[in-house]
């Protein structure tokens, strides 16, 4: 297995240099904001291990909403932000990338403070400029790019296959049916249309580290648990003394700026989210939201790693990363459907997720026992996240028209195919998926 990383490259704009920026990176795209996959300055399509890949202009659009806690704004100037999720560790994709891009990225990174031209080291500054997530989700740890091209391939051949030799399977049965198909398989595979490349070992390194994680996480939850419990009171108390206390901010977006953001949405059925804002002041919110994002870190990573954020299937990549010397946090997603189609499914299904994820930013609605109301209170949570967003400025996948449930029944199709049923039962749902 083949597991995935994440980087996200930030670095202050030159001072003067943020249009002359902004056009460079629309010349990249073939339609707002939705990459030419062959662009000249990323060539995104040549990247095979690179699943989605976006370059966001950070910029703080309501940092006055902090003045209603009684704080002056802390200053932010805006920020370029590269942003990738992709097969294998992010030292030998840099290399990669730089081969395949390295005059791009300098004419890109040249508008940022600190970066020198063509000569600088490349590499040496994206690393340097690389910030860690404090939680990175995977729809499905191990699916990399090359199988998922490879398998809807499969799916696409069997499908076509069915539809052209209708009428000599019709009165087939279910395991001669099988039969056909896979003699099928057999015979693309050996005239090179098709290929089934086996999973590659899972680096040593990271399985170390990753059952670290699983059971030190636990294990140091459960030695600190006498003191959780001493404290729990003194914590829920403070907490409700602090949700009581929130100012309410209900303020409806600009116009102007919601159908600017709906301009780069559903040019595929998958479409981007940015969110940025400042946390709330103090260091009681600031060590609740860092613990909560570390139970959060823990699930996306041991449990909801096979197709599942909770009970939402929709979102392909995920990460929070605190920035700002952990006053502000950005997050960034990848999701199908439409925008408000993503907003709803998170607020029916998992209203108290968003409450435990969001809850300790400004602006956010009002929580109870941080898990109640919040986003329940839809109109005010919808303004509020609209108001946080941000577009960008390039985005890539490297699968479109592809939904996360489609690369889950394409896995199950391989595995049909790979492996036999263990049941007529079993090969009929099997069949239904192609």
């Amino acid at each position: 297995m083949t597991p995935q990383s994440a980087f996200m490259i930030v670095a202050p704009v030159r001072e003067g240099a943020l249009d002359e920026l902004r056009q460079l990176l629309s010349d990249m795209n073939q339609a707002p904001a939705f990459a030419n996959p062959d662009n000249p300055l990323i060539p995104f399509g040549q990247l095979d291990r690179l699943h989605t890949a976006r370059l966001v202009i950070i910029e703080s659009h309501t940092l006055e909403e902090i003045r209603a806690f009684g704080i002056s704004p802390r200053p932010w100037r805006p920020a370029l932000a590269f942003i990738g999720d992709i097969d294998g560790d992010i030292d030998s994709f840099f290399t990669e990338l730089v081969e395949r891009a390295d005059s791009g990225l300098i004419q890109i990174f040249s508008h940022c403070d600190g970066f020198s031209g063509a000569n600088h080291n490349i590499i040496g500054w994206m690393k340097a400029h690389n910030i860690k997530p404090a939680v990175n989700y995977v729809n499905y740890v191990g699916r990399t790019v090359n199988q998922i091209k490879e398998e809807a391939a499969l799916h696409e051949s069997l499908s076509d296959y069915l539809q052209n030799h209708s009428d000599g399977i019709g009165n087939m049965d279910t395991w001669q049916l099988r039969q056909q198909l896979l003699t099928h398989v057999e015979w693309e595979q050996h005239h090179g249309r098709l290929q089934l490349t086996p999973d590659a070992p899972t680096p040593m390194g990271w399985r170390v580290r990753n059952l670290a994680h699983k059971f030190g996480v636990p294990l140091a939850l459960l030695a600190l648990s006498p003191l959780f419990l001493v404290l729990a009171p003194l914590f829920f108390l403070r907490l409700r003394q602090l949700e009581k206390s929130d100012p309410e901010l209900f303020i409806r977006p600009n116009r102007e700026y919601v159908m600017a953001l709906a301009a780069q949405e559903d040019y595929d059925i998958t479409n981007q989210y940015n969110v940025f804002g400042d946390i709330k002041p103090g260091l009681f919110r600031l060590w609740t939201f860092k613990f909560t994002l570390v139970l959060i870190e823990y699930f996306a990573r041991h449990i909801y790693n096979r197709g599942f954020l909770s009970r939402i299937r929709s979102i392909h990549f995920a990460r929070w990363v605190f920035m700002d010397d952990q006053h502000r946090v950005f997050f960034a997603s990848t999701y199908d459907g439409s925008h408000e189609s993503y907003m709803d499914d998170f607020i029916n299904k998992v209203g108290w997720g968003l409450n435990l994820s969001f809850s300790n930013g400004v602006g956010y609605p009002t929580t109870s026992w941080l898990i109640k109301q919040g986003a329940n209170r839809e109109l005010q949570f919808k303004y509020t996240q609209r108001r946080h967003q941000l577009p960008s400025e390039v985005w890539y996948k490297a699968y479109p028209g592809l939904t996360a449930v489609d690369l889950h029944r394409n896995s199950r199709i391989r595995e049909g195919v790979e492996t036999r049923p263990s049941s007529l039962e079993a090969m009929r749902e099997w069949l239904s998926l192609i």
